[in-house]
Parts: structure tokens; sequence; C-alpha cells
């Protein structure tokens, strides 16, 4: 098992030096070491578990969603609340209902028929990484495409299907973050007038010395909480990806 698990993040990390090499070799080679101590193997399967929260960032709608739901925290005021696991698990829950039919995919294409021995392990590695692939290059802008390409300075693809792994990564992840500062651009205005508005009130009152956060705060949270704000900024980050 720990060997099909290297084996697929050694696939999306560099699926060309995975292809040049025969599966059937390297998995000989990987029961040849299986007079390890059983130290060395436990290390061997941490080190490959670690990888996977980089994944999680790297090829779902994680990232914009935590950006987003972390910037409307800035922008009601409110910077410690709620805590950080609130919003982590809120995050991974909200990642898991934007993927999921990108994993039905996955299961349907490469999970099951696999189990079934209907196709091989590459086989199987190639139709799981087909949606998920595809699922990056929808979300993904040509200006950022052109932008990682040209940092590599590797000429474009003719397609989206040639597109690397190595280069749709990190152009996912670079259009990812520009959207999610559009979204909290958009989601900062109603609260940056409300500030506005405070502080004018305030002034012309010739209350200088009353801080406009003590007042304005409140106010953000009680229209926040009027307008069901949180269902609204979820709703709208899981139809970003529809």
């Amino acid at each position: 098992m720990s060997s099909k698990v290297i084996f697929l993040l050694l696939t999306i990390v560099s699926p060309q030096a995975v292809a040049a090499t025969d599966y059937n070799a390297w998995q000989q080679t990987w029961q040849d070491a299986v007079t390890w101590a059983p130290e060395l193997k436990t290390l061997s399967l941490l080190t490959v578990l670690s990888f996977v929260p980089v994944m999680l960032i790297a090829v779902t709608a994680f990232t914009r969603i935590i950006i987003v739901l972390s910037m409307l925290r800035h922008a009601l005021g409110l910077p410690q609340t709620p805590p950080n696991v609130v919003l982590l698990t809120l995050a991974l829950f909200l990642t898991l209902y934007c993927m999921q039919p990108v994993w039905q995919q996955i299961d349907e294409q490469a999970v099951q028929p696999y189990h079934s021995q209907l196709i091989s392990l590459e086989q199987a590695l190639d139709n799981g990484i087909a949606p998920l692939k595809s699922f990056m290059v929808s979300q993904t802008r040509e200006s950022n495409f052109a932008a990682v390409y040209q940092m590599a300075k590797t000429p474009l693809p003719a397609s989206a299907e040639e597109v690397s792994l190595l280069y749709l990564i990190p152009a996912f992840l670079l259009s990812e973050l520009t959207t999610a500062f559009q979204i909290a651009f958009v989601i900062f205005i109603p609260f940056l007038l409300i500030d506005l508005i405070v502080a004018s009130v305030l002034m012309s009152l010739g209350m200088i010395m009353v801080p406009p956060i003590s007042i304005a705060l409140p106010i953000k949270v009680m229209v926040f909480v009027l307008i069901d704000g949180w269902s609204l900024v979820t709703q709208s980050l899981v139809s970003s990806f529809s």
C-alpha cells in the first residue's frame, strides 16, 4: 500500500519521470526493501503522509475558501474571532462540497475499476489525475499559465491536455489567490462604508475622542447577522467553483 501511495505522489509531482519508469521494476525494488527495519518503514510512511496537507492546499478549492474566510474576519474587525480552528474546519467541509464532483469522477473512473481489477495501477493513476487536472485547468486563468511558463522559460503547450502538473499547480494557486482577493475586496466594501459613516457621525458630533471602531464593530456584527452573512458568503464560495 505504501508503494502505491508513493507512486501516486511521484506521478502528481513529476508525471513525465514516472511515465519513463517501468512501474513493475520500481515496485520490485520496493519489495526488495522489505528487509528494512520497522522504524525505517514507519519513517517512510510518515514522510509520504506529510505531503497530504500540501496536496490538499495545492490542488483543491481549499486555498480560495480559507483566504476569503480569513479576510471576512478582518473585514468585521475581529482578527481572532472565529478562531482559526473553526475557520479551518469550515473550509475543509466547504472544500469537500466543492470537490465532490471531482472525487466522484475519480472514484468511478479510477478507484472502483482498480479495485475490481479491471485496469492496471498505471491506468488508474492516469484516470484519477485526469478529473483533478480538468478541475484545475477550468479554474486557472490563461495569464497565470503564461506567467508560470515564462518563469520556467518553457514554451506554452498547444492544448490544455498537454499542460504538465508541474506547471499547472503553481498557475492554479496564483489564480486562486487572485480570485480570493477579488472576492475579499467585494466583501470589504460594505464594512468600509460602515466605518466611514460611523467616523463621520462621531466627527460631526464632536466626539473625536471616541474610537470609531468601538461603535462600528457592533453595528457591523449586527448587520452581518441580520443578512445571514455566513450563509451568503459560504454559498457564494461554493457556487464560484461551478
